[in-house]
């Protein structure tokens, strides 16, 4: 579409800032479902440690499995919930029922119960397979193909994301440490409730025009033993949600961590039977490059989402907070780093671009997880900083955000793309799936080194000098891992171009 059709096409949306209006309505309701989301998720660790398993010596190992699991489930149902809605429900009604899921969830975090806490957990993991896949499918459904304004577009689109998961942890921290965890987790319900609210005005509008309906009201309407698949769906998004408590609650088993195993080993089963059934030498190179791209970033992402867990903790029990910020405030840092970032890393590609040296996919992904390790080799050295009570200074974790935050605009933004590019057309949709799973997989990851460095003790103040020596520990040996993965990936970075072929 050339910049004359672009504007044509203007003239005839509802327009606001050059873009179709539709886009600043799912702008708002993404910030508020994020904020919800990472409000929640800011406040999770430190609530299972200190109020659901404080009275046993295993709370750290326990929180590791059940935060581990929920993480994995909650990027998992996108991959359920993404197919429902191309099949059935559109997206409107996918993001309807999920918004609603997941405002539940956050509303039922509230209430005092530990029943009641792994069924909001439940809710939430339902209600983000229905949005999350969906809201960002609905950005790109906004423009024709060839629009020159959708990278534009999606870039308004992912600053409100962030927005949302900077502010909501500094908020819904401030109302937990005030008024106690289930304030905040009632502040997170509000804002999935807002988000519903800014999406539902922009329907009625109509500033979304036809977008986003079912694929086909036949189906759509179509009786399931006596019930209209539209009704039928919901029915069953909210009689799943037991049973997923039940598989969060039976940490002891950690049933959730076996049936990743077995998805993970048939998935790469049948990748390979894909792989060695392509009829060209080109397709199947290409098909082993979006592997591997996918396998580094779950290695990635593994290390990154420690930041909701086993930092969480080490910020709570060994980092000089004081008159700073709190624990769960912490969790704001990275996306306010991704906020100030996201722009100057953007131009500097484009300079380099100009100049023909912006770095293939392979170089810049070596580069995220060379990032990444000097993130945590900063925190593991802190420890020579500590005072006499084993706190360390504030600045080490802040130094660490920001490192870890220019791995992630390495290597993030490129690589949903570069899935689309060097999969078959065939299968773009599978592939997008395992993209998901990719995040599913990270949490795994998280888990398993959670659970080594847990600290056994019913002592609510456990910390300090009790404590520093696991945590520097464990970040130094995940800093040898994730540098050892970033040269690697470096020094086979120009085998993985030719796989590439002519992908940059």
């Amino acid at each position: 579409m050339s910049d004359q059709d672009s504007k044509t096409v203007a003239l005839e949306e509802p327009q606001l800032f050059g873009h179709p209006k539709g886009l600043f309505y799912l702008f708002f309701a993404e910030l508020w479902e994020r904020f919800s989301f990472y409000g929640m998720r800011a406040l999770l660790t430190l609530y299972m440690v200190e109020k659901i398993f404080a009275a046993i010596a295993e709370r750290d190992a326990a929180t590791a499995v059940v935060y581990a699991s929920y993480g994995s489930l909650v990027y998992a149902s996108t991959v359920i919930g993404g197919q429902i809605s191309d099949k059935i429900l559109g997206m409107r009604s996918s993001i309807f029922l999920g918004g609603i899921l997941m405002a539940l969830g956050h509303f039922v975090l509230a209430v005092e119960n530990d029943i009641a806490f792994f069924l909001a957990l439940a809710l939430i993991v339902v209600g983000n397979g229905f949005f999350k896949p969906n809201i960002s499918t609905f950005v790109g459904a906004l423009y024709k193909d060839g629009d020159v304004r959708k990278d534009s577009g999606f870039t308004i689109f992912y600053m409100g994301i962030n927005i949302g998961g900077m502010v909501a942890p500094f908020l819904c921290g401030l109302l937990a440490i005030k008024y106690g965890y289930h304030y905040g987790f009632g502040l997170a319900g509000i804002g999935m409730m807002a988000g519903l609210i800014f999406f539902w005005s922009g329907i009625k509008k109509n500033v979304f025009g036809d977008k986003g309906m079912p694929p086909s009201q036949e189906v759509y309407n179509k009786k399931i033993i006596g019930v209209p698949q539209k009704t039928l769906i919901p029915i069953i998004a909210f009689l799943s949600a037991p049973g997923i408590a039940w598989l969060l609650a039976s940490w002891q088993d950690n049933f959730v961590s076996g049936i990743f195993k077995f998805i993970g080993v048939a998935v790469l089963v049948y990748l390979a039977y894909i792989i060695f059934n392509l009829k060209t030498n080109e397709a199947r190179k290409k098909l082993v490059m979006a592997v591997l791209i996918t396998f580094f970033m779950t290695l990635f992402w593994g290390f990154h989402e420690l930041s909701g867990s086993v930092i969480t903790l080490f910020a709570s029990r060994n980092v000089d907070l004081d008159g700073i910020m709190t624990a769960a405030q912490t969790n704001g840092l990275n996306s306010m780093f991704i906020i100030l970032l996201a722009i100057p890393i953007s131009l500097l590609w484009g300079y380099l671009s100009k100049r023909k040296l912006n770095p293939r996919t392979p170089y810049k992904f070596g580069l995220g997880l060379l990032f990444a390790g000097l993130s945590f080799y900063i925190l593991s050295i802190s420890g020579a900083s500590a005072d006499e009570n084993g706190m360390v200074p504030f600045y080490y974790l802040f130094a660490m955000y920001f490192i870890i935050s220019i791995g992630e605009l390495f290597m993030s933004p490129v690589g949903l793309s570069k899935i689309t590019d060097l999969s078959p057309k065939n299968i773009v949709a599978f592939m997008m799936g395992v993209w998901f799973l990719s995040s599913a997989f990270a949490f795994q990851i998280v888990g398993f080194i959670s659970k080594q460095l847990a600290i056994e003790s019913t002592d609510g103040n456990v910390g300090g000098l009790q404590t520093l020596a696991v945590y520097t520990d464990g970040f130094s040996l995940i800093a040898k891992y994730a540098l050892g993965a970033g040269l690697i990936v470096l020094i086979f970075s120009p085998l993985m171009k030719k796989l590439m072929g002519k992908v940059h």
